[in-house]
Protein backbone atom coordinates (compact mmCIF):
# COMPACT_ATOMS: atom_id res chain seq x y z
CA UNK A 1 0.00 0.00 0.00
CA UNK A 2 2.57 2.58 -0.18
CA UNK A 3 3.49 2.40 3.67
CA UNK A 4 6.61 0.00 3.78
CA UNK A 5 9.88 0.21 1.11
CA UNK A 6 12.13 -2.30 1.02
CA UNK A 7 15.84 -0.55 1.60
CA UNK A 8 18.98 -2.20 0.35
CA UNK A 9 21.12 -0.80 3.68
CA UNK A 10 20.90 -1.78 7.17
CA UNK A 11 19.73 1.54 8.84
CA UNK A 12 21.60 1.03 12.15
CA UNK A 13 24.86 0.25 10.55
CA UNK A 14 25.87 2.63 8.09
CA UNK A 15 28.14 6.05 7.96
CA UNK A 16 27.02 9.17 8.47
CA UNK A 17 27.08 10.64 5.17
CA UNK A 18 25.29 7.13 3.41
CA UNK A 19 22.75 7.95 6.80
CA UNK A 20 22.19 11.45 5.74
CA UNK A 21 22.05 10.12 1.78
CA UNK A 22 19.14 7.84 2.99
CA UNK A 23 17.71 10.85 4.71
CA UNK A 24 17.41 13.05 1.89
CA UNK A 25 16.65 10.12 -0.57
CA UNK A 26 13.45 9.36 1.71
CA UNK A 27 12.00 12.72 2.34
CA UNK A 28 12.13 13.32 -1.35
CA UNK A 29 10.71 9.97 -2.68
CA UNK A 30 7.61 9.81 -4.74
CA UNK A 31 7.45 5.98 -3.36
CA UNK A 32 6.82 7.36 0.47
CA UNK A 33 4.41 10.50 -1.21
CA UNK A 34 1.78 7.66 -2.37
CA UNK A 35 2.15 6.12 1.48
CA UNK A 36 1.87 8.24 5.19
CA UNK A 37 3.54 11.57 4.68
CA UNK A 38 4.95 11.14 8.02
CA UNK A 39 7.65 8.21 6.87
CA UNK A 40 9.92 10.45 5.48
CA UNK A 41 10.44 12.15 8.89
CA UNK A 42 10.25 8.88 10.81
CA UNK A 43 12.97 7.54 8.86
CA UNK A 44 14.83 10.72 9.38
CA UNK A 45 14.45 11.17 13.05
CA UNK A 46 13.90 7.94 14.66
CA UNK A 47 17.20 6.07 12.80
CA UNK A 48 19.65 5.70 15.38
CA UNK A 49 23.33 7.09 13.86
CA UNK A 50 25.57 3.77 13.57
CA UNK A 51 28.07 4.41 16.53
CA UNK A 52 26.19 2.83 20.03
CA UNK A 53 29.12 0.75 21.37
CA UNK A 54 29.12 3.09 24.34
CA UNK A 55 26.85 4.60 27.15
CA UNK A 56 27.84 7.80 28.43
CA UNK A 57 25.14 7.79 30.79
CA UNK A 58 27.22 6.92 33.75
CA UNK A 59 30.75 7.17 32.38
CA UNK A 60 33.40 8.73 34.82
CA UNK A 61 36.20 10.28 32.78
CA UNK A 62 39.84 9.98 34.50
CA UNK A 63 40.56 12.34 37.10
CA UNK A 64 41.70 16.05 36.39
CA UNK A 65 43.85 17.37 39.14
CA UNK A 66 42.98 20.83 37.34
CA UNK A 67 40.80 21.70 34.93
CA UNK A 68 41.81 23.84 32.38
CA UNK A 69 38.99 25.84 31.26
CA UNK A 70 38.36 27.57 27.94
CA UNK A 71 35.20 30.11 27.68
CA UNK A 72 33.48 30.63 24.30
CA UNK A 73 30.72 33.44 24.63
CA UNK A 74 31.13 36.52 27.06
CA UNK A 75 28.06 38.08 26.74
CA UNK A 76 25.68 38.08 29.79
CA UNK A 77 26.03 34.45 31.01
CA UNK A 78 29.56 33.96 29.99
CA UNK A 79 30.79 37.09 31.68
CA UNK A 80 29.05 36.08 34.69
CA UNK A 81 30.97 32.68 34.37
CA UNK A 82 34.38 34.05 34.24
CA UNK A 83 33.88 35.14 37.77
CA UNK A 84 32.41 32.23 39.17
CA UNK A 85 35.01 29.50 38.07
CA UNK A 86 37.53 31.68 38.93
CA UNK A 87 36.20 30.95 42.62
CA UNK A 88 36.49 27.59 42.51
CA UNK A 89 39.82 25.35 43.08
CA UNK A 90 41.21 23.34 40.56
CA UNK A 91 40.30 25.77 37.98
CA UNK A 92 42.60 27.29 35.61
CA UNK A 93 40.76 29.73 32.67
CA UNK A 94 43.38 29.48 30.31
CA UNK A 95 41.49 31.00 27.09
CA UNK A 96 38.55 33.45 26.54
CA UNK A 97 36.47 34.15 23.43
CA UNK A 98 34.31 36.27 22.07
CA UNK A 99 33.37 37.75 18.83
CA UNK A 100 34.01 41.25 20.36
CA UNK A 101 37.28 41.92 21.29
CA UNK A 102 35.87 44.59 24.05
CA UNK A 103 34.52 41.79 26.07
CA UNK A 104 37.45 39.61 26.11
CA UNK A 105 39.46 42.49 27.51
CA UNK A 106 36.82 42.99 30.16
CA UNK A 107 37.00 39.42 31.51
CA UNK A 108 40.37 39.91 31.23
CA UNK A 109 40.31 42.56 33.74
CA UNK A 110 38.03 40.25 36.20
CA UNK A 111 40.07 37.87 36.27
CA UNK A 112 43.04 40.24 36.83
CA UNK A 113 40.59 41.46 39.75
CA UNK A 114 40.45 37.79 40.98
CA UNK A 115 44.14 37.17 40.98
CA UNK A 116 44.21 34.98 38.37
CA UNK A 117 46.16 35.09 35.07
CA UNK A 118 45.53 36.77 31.83
CA UNK A 119 44.14 34.03 30.15
CA UNK A 120 44.85 33.65 25.74
CA UNK A 121 42.43 36.07 24.40
CA UNK A 122 40.55 34.68 20.85
CA UNK A 123 37.78 37.37 18.55
CA UNK A 124 36.49 37.38 15.50
CA UNK A 125 33.55 35.20 13.69
CA UNK A 126 36.12 32.01 13.98
CA UNK A 127 37.62 33.16 17.10
CA UNK A 128 35.82 29.73 18.92
CA UNK A 129 36.93 27.47 16.13
CA UNK A 130 40.85 28.63 16.98
CA UNK A 131 40.28 28.47 20.80
CA UNK A 132 38.78 24.63 20.24
CA UNK A 133 41.65 23.66 18.23
CA UNK A 134 44.35 25.46 19.61
CA UNK A 135 44.01 25.63 23.39
CA UNK A 136 45.32 23.55 25.76
CA UNK A 137 42.02 22.72 27.38
CA UNK A 138 40.24 19.70 29.12
CA UNK A 139 36.75 22.05 29.09
CA UNK A 140 35.06 24.26 26.94
CA UNK A 141 32.56 26.02 28.45
CA UNK A 142 30.20 27.80 25.97
CA UNK A 143 27.12 30.52 27.03
CA UNK A 144 27.12 31.51 23.29
CA UNK A 145 24.08 32.43 20.91
CA UNK A 146 21.77 29.70 20.23
CA UNK A 147 23.20 28.71 16.86
CA UNK A 148 26.97 27.93 18.23
CA UNK A 149 26.07 25.73 20.57
CA UNK A 150 26.13 22.82 18.66
CA UNK A 151 29.03 23.55 16.31
CA UNK A 152 30.95 24.96 19.42
CA UNK A 153 30.39 21.62 21.69
CA UNK A 154 31.24 18.88 18.52
CA UNK A 155 34.50 20.85 17.63
CA UNK A 156 35.12 20.73 21.16
CA UNK A 157 35.00 17.52 21.45
CA UNK A 158 36.45 16.19 18.57
CA UNK A 159 39.18 18.34 19.71
CA UNK A 160 39.57 16.15 22.80
CA UNK A 161 37.82 18.63 25.15
CA UNK A 162 35.15 17.69 27.23
CA UNK A 163 31.81 20.40 26.63
CA UNK A 164 29.87 22.22 28.45
CA UNK A 165 27.09 24.18 26.74
CA UNK A 166 24.00 26.58 27.24
CA UNK A 167 20.38 25.60 26.88
CA UNK A 168 19.36 24.32 24.51
CA UNK A 169 22.08 22.49 23.21
CA UNK A 170 20.56 21.59 20.20
CA UNK A 171 17.65 23.14 17.41
CA UNK A 172 17.24 20.73 15.26
CA UNK A 173 16.92 15.95 15.49
CA UNK A 174 20.12 16.03 13.34
CA UNK A 175 21.90 18.07 15.87
CA UNK A 176 20.94 15.93 18.85
CA UNK A 177 22.15 12.71 16.86
CA UNK A 178 25.36 14.44 16.33
CA UNK A 179 26.15 15.49 19.80
CA UNK A 180 24.80 12.01 21.29
CA UNK A 181 27.27 10.18 18.21
CA UNK A 182 30.31 12.66 19.04
CA UNK A 183 30.42 11.96 22.73
CA UNK A 184 30.14 8.36 22.66
CA UNK A 185 32.81 8.03 19.96
CA UNK A 186 35.53 10.44 21.43
CA UNK A 187 34.24 9.59 25.37
CA UNK A 188 33.80 13.27 26.28
CA UNK A 189 31.62 14.82 28.38
CA UNK A 190 28.77 16.58 26.72
CA UNK A 191 26.86 18.77 29.21
CA UNK A 192 23.97 21.01 29.10
CA UNK A 193 24.12 23.69 31.50
CA UNK A 194 21.02 23.48 32.73
CA UNK A 195 21.14 25.69 35.76
CA UNK A 196 17.50 24.98 37.10
CA UNK A 197 18.23 21.56 38.33
CA UNK A 198 20.58 22.95 40.56
CA UNK A 199 18.28 25.41 42.52
CA UNK A 200 17.02 24.74 45.86
CA UNK A 201 13.36 23.73 45.69
CA UNK A 202 14.35 21.77 42.52
CA UNK A 203 16.45 19.43 44.33
CA UNK A 204 14.80 19.23 47.63
CA UNK A 205 11.84 18.22 45.76
CA UNK A 206 13.85 15.98 43.67
CA UNK A 207 15.56 14.23 46.89
CA UNK A 208 11.78 14.09 48.06
CA UNK A 209 10.69 12.19 44.99
CA UNK A 210 13.60 9.77 45.43
CA UNK A 211 12.41 9.18 49.06
CA UNK A 212 9.21 8.19 48.15
CA UNK A 213 7.71 11.01 49.67
CA UNK A 214 5.20 11.69 46.28
CA UNK A 215 4.37 8.21 45.88
CA UNK A 216 4.47 7.22 42.43
CA UNK A 217 4.72 10.31 40.11
CA UNK A 218 1.84 10.30 38.03
CA UNK A 219 2.36 14.12 36.11
CA UNK A 220 4.46 17.11 35.93
CA UNK A 221 5.02 20.31 34.83
CA UNK A 222 7.47 22.76 33.83
CA UNK A 223 7.61 26.47 32.12
CA UNK A 224 9.91 29.43 31.12
CA UNK A 225 7.51 31.90 31.24
CA UNK A 226 8.97 35.21 31.70
CA UNK A 227 8.53 39.08 30.11
CA UNK A 228 11.33 39.45 27.93
CA UNK A 229 10.15 41.27 25.16
CA UNK A 230 10.58 45.24 26.27
CA UNK A 231 13.41 45.34 28.42
CA UNK A 232 15.81 42.14 26.71
CA UNK A 233 14.25 41.35 23.20
CA UNK A 234 13.66 44.66 21.65
CA UNK A 235 16.65 45.82 23.81
CA UNK A 236 20.12 46.60 20.86
CA UNK A 237 22.00 45.90 24.00
CA UNK A 238 21.23 42.84 25.09
CA UNK A 239 21.34 40.09 22.81
CA UNK A 240 23.90 40.78 20.37
CA UNK A 241 22.89 41.66 16.41
CA UNK A 242 19.12 40.53 18.06
CA UNK A 243 19.77 37.08 17.68
CA UNK A 244 16.91 36.15 20.31
CA UNK A 245 14.57 38.30 18.50
CA UNK A 246 15.49 36.59 15.15
CA UNK A 247 14.81 33.20 16.80
CA UNK A 248 11.25 34.86 17.85
CA UNK A 249 10.35 35.53 13.90
CA UNK A 250 11.97 32.17 12.46
CA UNK A 251 10.57 30.19 14.37
CA UNK A 252 7.20 28.78 16.65
CA UNK A 253 6.92 26.54 19.25
CA UNK A 254 8.52 25.78 22.57
CA UNK A 255 11.88 27.50 21.52
CA UNK A 256 13.18 27.57 25.15
CA UNK A 257 11.54 24.19 27.04
CA UNK A 258 15.11 22.73 29.41
CA UNK A 259 14.62 25.20 32.18
CA UNK A 260 11.27 23.55 32.54
CA UNK A 261 11.74 20.31 31.30
CA UNK A 262 14.96 19.86 33.14
CA UNK A 263 14.43 19.38 36.90
CA UNK A 264 11.08 17.25 36.06
CA UNK A 265 12.75 14.90 34.06
CA UNK A 266 15.22 13.72 36.34
CA UNK A 267 12.24 13.57 39.35
CA UNK A 268 10.78 11.10 36.22
CA UNK A 269 13.81 9.40 36.15
CA UNK A 270 13.35 10.46 32.20
CA UNK A 271 16.55 8.30 29.94
CA UNK A 272 17.07 6.79 33.21
CA UNK A 273 14.09 3.53 33.53
CA UNK A 274 11.94 5.78 31.95
CA UNK A 275 11.87 8.04 28.62
CA UNK A 276 9.66 10.59 26.08
CA UNK A 277 7.48 8.68 24.26
CA UNK A 278 5.30 11.75 22.12
CA UNK A 279 4.60 15.22 22.31
CA UNK A 280 1.96 17.27 20.88
CA UNK A 281 2.03 21.10 21.16
CA UNK A 282 0.22 24.46 20.22
CA UNK A 283 1.01 27.77 20.25
CA UNK A 284 -1.43 30.42 20.52
CA UNK A 285 -1.56 33.52 17.97
CA UNK A 286 0.97 36.29 18.39
CA UNK A 287 -0.98 39.67 20.11
CA UNK A 288 1.93 41.40 21.14
CA UNK A 289 5.26 41.00 19.41
CA UNK A 290 4.06 42.48 15.99
CA UNK A 291 2.70 45.80 16.87
CA UNK A 292 5.62 45.99 19.89
CA UNK A 293 8.13 45.92 16.62
CA UNK A 294 6.00 48.29 14.58
CA UNK A 295 5.77 50.42 17.75
CA UNK A 296 9.66 50.21 18.46
CA UNK A 297 10.18 50.62 14.66
CA UNK A 298 8.72 54.00 14.97
CA UNK A 299 11.43 55.27 17.36
CA UNK A 300 14.48 53.28 16.12
CA UNK A 301 15.50 52.12 12.65
CA UNK A 302 17.11 49.10 13.98
CA UNK A 303 14.20 47.83 14.29
CA UNK A 304 12.98 48.04 10.82
CA UNK A 305 13.50 44.83 9.54
CA UNK A 306 11.53 43.33 12.18
CA UNK A 307 8.31 45.05 11.59
CA UNK A 308 5.81 43.43 9.51
CA UNK A 309 7.48 39.67 9.98
CA UNK A 310 5.03 37.38 11.31
CA UNK A 311 6.20 36.66 15.20
CA UNK A 312 5.64 33.43 16.49
CA UNK A 313 3.02 32.44 19.26
CA UNK A 314 2.85 34.20 22.50
CA UNK A 315 1.81 30.61 24.85
CA UNK A 316 3.17 27.51 23.41
CA UNK A 317 2.31 24.48 25.46
CA UNK A 318 3.20 20.80 24.74
CA UNK A 319 2.08 17.55 26.35
CA UNK A 320 4.70 15.09 26.56
CA UNK A 321 3.98 11.35 27.44
CA UNK A 322 6.45 8.97 28.48
CA UNK A 323 6.60 5.05 27.73
CA UNK A 324 5.39 4.68 31.60
CA UNK A 325 2.08 6.56 30.89
CA UNK A 326 3.26 9.49 32.46
CA UNK A 327 2.65 13.16 31.55
CA UNK A 328 4.50 16.61 31.53
CA UNK A 329 3.22 20.07 30.56
CA UNK A 330 5.52 22.32 29.05
CA UNK A 331 4.58 25.85 28.88
CA UNK A 332 6.93 28.58 26.70
CA UNK A 333 6.04 32.37 26.99
CA UNK A 334 8.10 35.17 27.14
CA UNK A 335 6.04 38.39 25.67
CA UNK A 336 3.40 38.44 27.61
CA UNK A 337 3.14 40.84 30.92
CA UNK A 338 3.01 38.14 33.29
CA UNK A 339 5.17 37.38 36.71
CA UNK A 340 8.15 34.84 36.51
CA UNK A 341 7.06 31.29 36.51
CA UNK A 342 8.87 27.87 35.89
CA UNK A 343 5.89 26.09 37.59
CA UNK A 344 8.04 23.30 38.54
CA UNK A 345 5.13 21.12 39.92
CA UNK A 346 5.49 17.49 40.61
CA UNK A 347 1.91 15.56 41.00
CA UNK A 348 2.07 11.97 42.76
CA UNK A 349 0.25 9.13 44.04
CA UNK A 350 1.14 10.60 47.82
CA UNK A 351 1.30 14.55 47.33
CA UNK A 352 2.77 17.08 45.29
CA UNK A 353 4.77 19.94 44.91
CA UNK A 354 4.58 23.08 43.28
CA UNK A 355 6.86 26.12 43.34
CA UNK A 356 5.08 29.53 41.52
CA UNK A 357 3.48 31.34 42.58
CA UNK A 358 5.17 31.28 45.05
CA UNK A 359 5.71 30.89 48.27
CA UNK A 360 7.15 27.06 47.36
CA UNK A 361 4.84 24.76 48.83
CA UNK A 362 4.24 20.78 49.22
CA UNK A 363 0.78 18.80 50.14
CA UNK A 364 0.01 15.36 50.58
CA UNK A 365 -3.77 15.69 50.59
CA UNK A 366 -6.41 18.54 50.20
CA UNK A 367 -4.15 21.47 52.20
CA UNK A 368 -0.73 22.60 51.52
CA UNK A 369 1.78 21.70 54.86
CA UNK A 370 1.96 24.88 57.15
CA UNK A 371 4.92 26.51 57.86
CA UNK A 372 6.49 24.46 60.61
CA UNK A 373 5.84 21.46 58.33
CA UNK A 374 7.59 22.90 55.73
CA UNK A 375 10.39 23.50 57.37
CA UNK A 376 11.06 19.82 58.98
CA UNK A 377 10.51 18.61 55.09
CA UNK A 378 13.26 20.88 54.12
CA UNK A 379 15.66 20.15 56.65
CA UNK A 380 15.38 16.47 56.82
CA UNK A 381 15.27 16.40 52.60
CA UNK A 382 17.64 18.66 51.67
CA UNK A 383 20.33 17.10 49.80
CA UNK A 384 23.59 16.42 50.67
CA UNK A 385 25.32 19.15 47.74
CA UNK A 386 22.93 21.54 49.42
CA UNK A 387 23.95 21.38 52.54
CA UNK A 388 27.87 21.27 51.29
CA UNK A 389 28.01 24.59 49.35
CA UNK A 390 24.35 26.13 49.46
CA UNK A 391 25.53 28.79 51.69
CA UNK A 392 29.08 29.83 49.90
CA UNK A 393 26.19 29.31 46.52
CA UNK A 394 24.23 32.11 47.57
CA UNK A 395 27.18 34.19 48.17
CA UNK A 396 28.52 34.10 45.04
CA UNK A 397 25.41 34.17 43.22
CA UNK A 398 23.78 33.78 40.16
CA UNK A 399 20.44 33.62 39.56
CA UNK A 400 20.29 32.53 43.87
CA UNK A 401 23.42 30.55 43.90
CA UNK A 402 22.13 27.49 41.46
CA UNK A 403 24.68 28.45 39.05
CA UNK A 404 27.69 28.45 40.99
CA UNK A 405 26.01 24.67 42.71
CA UNK A 406 25.74 23.34 39.02
CA UNK A 407 29.77 25.31 38.15
CA UNK A 408 30.98 23.57 41.52
CA UNK A 409 29.52 20.39 41.03
CA UNK A 410 31.14 19.87 36.95
CA UNK A 411 34.32 20.73 38.14
CA UNK A 412 34.20 18.88 41.17
CA UNK A 413 32.82 15.26 39.17
CA UNK A 414 35.86 15.99 36.80
CA UNK A 415 38.21 16.23 39.28
CA UNK A 416 36.96 13.29 40.90
CA UNK A 417 36.38 11.46 38.36
CA UNK A 418 32.43 11.22 38.59
CA UNK A 419 29.62 10.96 36.55
CA UNK A 420 28.51 13.95 35.69
CA UNK A 421 24.53 14.47 36.36
CA UNK A 422 23.56 15.55 33.35
CA UNK A 423 25.25 13.93 30.26
CA UNK A 424 24.54 13.97 26.51
CA UNK A 425 21.59 12.05 26.20
CA UNK A 426 19.90 14.72 28.49
CA UNK A 427 21.22 17.32 26.29
CA UNK A 428 19.83 16.36 23.21
CA UNK A 429 16.35 14.58 24.60
CA UNK A 430 15.30 18.14 26.36
CA UNK A 431 16.71 20.02 23.48
CA UNK A 432 14.62 17.86 21.03
CA UNK A 433 11.03 19.56 22.30
CA UNK A 434 12.02 22.64 19.89
CA UNK A 435 12.21 20.81 16.90
CA UNK A 436 9.43 18.46 17.60
CA UNK A 437 6.94 21.16 18.75
CA UNK A 438 7.98 22.92 15.85
CA UNK A 439 6.58 20.09 13.35
CA UNK A 440 3.56 19.55 15.98
CA UNK A 441 2.23 23.14 15.79
CA UNK A 442 2.29 23.27 12.15
CA UNK A 443 0.24 20.15 12.63
CA UNK A 444 -2.20 21.45 14.26
CA UNK A 445 -0.91 19.78 17.15
CA UNK A 446 -0.45 16.18 16.41
CA UNK A 447 1.45 14.07 18.09
CA UNK A 448 5.33 13.53 17.33
CA UNK A 449 7.04 11.20 18.35
CA UNK A 450 10.62 11.31 20.51
CA UNK A 451 13.85 9.59 19.36
CA UNK A 452 15.14 7.72 21.80
CA UNK A 453 18.26 8.81 22.20
CA UNK A 454 19.66 6.11 24.88
CA UNK A 455 18.88 3.41 22.27
CA UNK A 456 17.42 1.53 24.96
CA UNK A 457 19.58 2.12 27.37
CA UNK A 458 17.16 3.91 29.55
CA UNK A 459 15.66 1.07 30.61
CA UNK A 460 18.78 0.26 32.88
CA UNK A 461 20.65 3.98 33.18
CA UNK A 462 20.52 4.43 36.49
CA UNK A 463 18.73 7.74 38.41
CA UNK A 464 20.92 11.08 38.75
CA UNK A 465 22.92 10.47 42.02
CA UNK A 466 22.23 13.26 44.78
CA UNK A 467 25.53 11.27 46.61
CA UNK A 468 28.26 13.03 47.27
CA UNK A 469 30.59 9.55 47.90
CA UNK A 470 33.39 9.70 46.28
CA UNK A 471 33.83 13.52 45.46
CA UNK A 472 33.26 16.97 47.32
CA UNK A 473 36.65 17.51 47.71
CA UNK A 474 37.11 20.91 45.26
CA UNK A 475 37.53 23.85 47.40
CA UNK A 476 36.32 27.64 46.79
CA UNK A 477 38.47 30.21 47.15
CA UNK A 478 38.09 32.63 49.92
CA UNK A 479 35.10 35.57 48.55
CA UNK A 480 35.36 39.45 48.57
CA UNK A 481 33.54 41.16 51.16
CA UNK A 482 30.04 41.74 49.97
CA UNK A 483 28.96 45.37 49.71
CA UNK A 484 26.63 46.64 52.03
Amino acid sequence: DGYFINLPVNLTCMSSNRRKFLRQFAAGSSLLAVGDPAMASLIQEQTPPSYANFNMCGYAAPKLEVVRVGIVGLGMRGSDAVERLSYIDGVEIVALCDKYPDRVEAAQKTLAKLGRPKAVGYTGEDGWKALCDEADLELVYSPTPWHLHTPVALRAMKGGKHVAIEVPAAQTIEDCWALVETSEKTKRHCMMLENCCYDFFELLTLNMARNGLFGELVHAEGAYIHDLSRDWLFNKNAYADQWRLKENVARNGSLYPTHGIGPIAQCLNINRGDRMDHLSSLSTGDFSLADLAKEKAKEDAIWKPFEGKSFRGNMNTTIIRSVKGKTMMIQHDVSTPRPYSRIHLLSGTKGMAQKWPSPQRIAFGHSWVNKEEFAKLEEKYTPPIVKHIGAIAKEVGGHGGMDFIMDWRLIDCLRNGLPLDQDVYDAAAWSSIVPLSERSVKKRGSSVDVPDFTRGAWKTNKPVSLSLEGGASTLVRKLPKQSS
